[in-house]
């Protein structure tokens, strides 16, 4: 096995195996952007199609995204500062930085769901219109990708105390940080287009 390793390149990258993995979820991000875009189509067709229920300046409290926001865009920083301290072999400040990212990560999610609950409280359900339906179903889908990310990231951080920075734990944590900047691109784009772009039409 060691005759496969080449370590002058970085920890995540050093075996074959590690290599094809990588490739592989660079693969699925492919399938992921597909899904996405899609899903922002649709909103830009049905995002102006109101019902006579609430239009996106009536429900949408900006001062609030602009929080969530800057909560995810400061994960991807800190999660950023993690990866460059797992390729320093630095496992202490990996795991600060990480937890950080997954903390930031889940005030995000309560940020988002508080969000949601205010809408229906308000009255604006899927079912009000066929613009609130597109924007539950684009939100809901980044928002349970999050969870998804913030899950896997519980389970790293337990499997990283147990077995210590590994080319196979290191494979992980890029990969996450592959995912988790992935997400907050996303993100940019649905308060640039959704948000932004709803509270000026």
């Amino acid at each position: 096995m060691s005759a496969n390793v080449n370590h002058s390149l970085p920890l995540e990258y050093q075996t074959e195996q590690n290599r094809l993995n990588i490739l592989g979820f660079w693969i699925f991000l492919g399938a992921e952007i597909v899904l996405f875009a899609t899903l922002f189509a649709v909103y830009g067709v049905l995002g102006h199609r109101y019902a006579g229920g609430p239009t996106p300046s009536d429900i949408f409290k900006l001062n609030d995204v602009l929080i969530e926001t800057l909560l995810l865009l400061t994960s991807s920083f800190t999660c950023g500062l993690a990866v460059f301290f797992m390729r320093q072999r630095d496992m202490k400040k990996m795991l600060v930085w990480f937890i950080i990212t997954l903390l930031l990560g889940a005030g995000f999610l309560f940020m988002e769901i508080r969000e949601f609950i205010h809408y229906v409280h308000e009255g604006a359900t899927m079912q009000t219109s066929a613009f609130l339906s597109s924007f539950f179903v684009l939100l809901g889908t980044h928002g349970a990708h999050v969870t998804f990310g913030i899950i896997w990231a519980i389970m790293l951080v337990i499997q990283l105390l147990q077995r210590g920075l590994t080319p196979v734990t290191a494979r992980k944590m890029f990969i996450i940080s592959l995912y988790w900047h992935f997400l907050d691109v996303v993100w940019i784009f649905i308060f640039t287009f959704v948000y932004l772009k709803g509270m000026v039409a």
